[in-house]
């Protein structure tokens, strides 16, 4: 065998061994973060956290805005919420910044969290039940075109 191939051979070889489902890759994502339901969410907001939609448009218009929240679509958010990043969104001033992620339900979100840890911000988290939950617990929803400004729009 020449060494091109036992090279393969054994990148072939860990990449197999580490394989998961992603029902387990979720699991470990979700030990290390501090996940927090909707009512903390909201106070974290006020005492300064940033709160990010990462919701695709239909659902936004579908089911409304939380008024304050960026919106991030997840193909973007770790180019806008890089601190060191050129495409940074100016709400991204720091490792130190306090994030918290929100999908439809808190599935996405927690890997988008977790990808957001490794890009240094130590602090970002996600919300468990993700909109859906913030919404059925009676928290500040405005309707997506309304005229209520949701925050900035990455």
């Amino acid at each position: 065998m020449d060494q091109r191939t036992v090279t393969e051979q054994a990148v072939t070889e860990r990449v197999e061994a580490e394989r998961v489902g992603i029902d387990e890759l979720l699991e470990r994502v979700r030990e290390d973060l501090d996940r927090i339901g909707p009512r903390e969410a909201a106070e974290a907001a006020s005492d300064g956290a940033l709160l990010v939609d990462i919701r695709y448009a239909a659902l936004r218009e579908r089911d409304g805005l939380i008024p304050g929240a960026l919106v991030v679509e997840r193909n973007e958010l770790e180019w806008r919420l890089d601190p060191q990043g050129s495409h940074r969104a100016r709400e991204a001033t720091s490792h130190d910044l306090r994030v918290v992620v929100i999908c439809n339900e808190g599935y996405a979100s927690s890997l988008a969290a977790m990808s957001l840890r490794q890009l240094g911000l130590h602090r970002a988290t996600d919300l468990v039940g993700g909109f859906q939950a913030w919404k059925a617990e009676g928290l500040p929803v405005a309707a997506a075109g309304d005229g209520v400004e949701a925050g900035n729009t990455a």
